[in-house]
């Protein structure tokens, strides 16, 4: 729908559920001042390995462009930058993992580099 003229999109429980988790665990570990130059992302995705090797990559269901956007959104929410906008550069890997959970890194670019 749009409200106040710009798009509201809706979240089914389990989204919602999912997004409120990632914000209060991410909380505690925002910077101080949020980032606001471009920035590279880099995340492993890990995920409870049942029947696969620690360290495989995962490459079924969920798509990591699903995952990142959620989790960017989360980020801009508890203020790690001003805008998602400013990341430039994103490394996104998952994988089956004995200890689950996600690995973030932000790395501030530099200038001209390439």
């Amino acid at each position: 729908m749009v409200k106040n003229g710009k798009p509201v999109f809706y979240d089914p429980p389990a989204v919602l559920g999912a997004r409120n988790t990632l914000k209060a665990s991410l909380v505690k570990y925002r910077p101080d001042k949020p980032y606001s130059a471009g920035v590279r992302l880099i995340v492993k995705w890990l995920f409870p390995k049942g029947r696969h090797q620690n360290g495989e990559y995962r490459t079924t269901k969920p798509d990591t462009d699903n995952l990142q956007k959620l989790l960017k959104d989360c980020m801009t929410q508890t203020g790690f930058w001003k805008d998602d906008a400013l990341v430039a550069s994103e490394i996104v890997e998952k994988f089956w993992a004995d200890i689950p959970g996600i690995w973030i890194r932000i790395e501030p670019l530099e200038e001209g580099t390439l």
